[in-house]
């Protein structure tokens, strides 16, 4: 199976610590991690993601707003540049360790962060990144 993620959330799964916006979004997550933590694939998306799945039952949702539009866009631009590979709609990568750790390298010393003003979670991601990673679950 592949594990469909929109590109800010490349930057979203380095500090997942278990926490989200429902409990059905962290079970949710928490699944996610799992898959990849065994191995399986990513396929970028221009959209919507398995982890936005939740979040698009209740009204409104903000996996449709403009400002989660320009956040992929700056983490497919940022991890494009790390990574040398074009993080576009239909990428398909896979995170062993070597990637994570320069994935988390990067994102600790900002240099992938582009995405995460404005974010409600920037905060958490920075003390999560901050403490070396310590407690998240990727």
């Amino acid at each position: 199976m592949t594990v469909r993620l929109r590109p800010h959330h490349l930057l979203c799964i380095l500090t997942y610590v278990g926490r989200g916006y429902s409990p059905a979004f962290t079970d949710n997550m928490n699944a996610i991690i799992g898959r990849l933590t065994d191995g399986e694939t990513i396929e970028i998306t221009g959209g919507p993601d398995d982890i936005c799945a939740p979040l698009l039952k209740g009204p409104e949702p903000h996996c449709h707003r403009d400002s989660v539009t320009t956040r992929d866009r700056a983490a497919a631009h940022d991890t494009s540049v790390l990574l040398a590979l074009t993080i576009e709609p239909g990428t398909r990568l896979t995170l062993d360790g070597t990637r994570i750790r320069n994935l988390r390298r990067a994102f600790a010393t900002s240099r992938i962060r582009s995405a995460c003003g404005g974010c409600e979670w920037n905060d958490l991601c920075g003390s999560v990144s901050a403490s070396g990673f310590a407690g998240a679950d990727l």
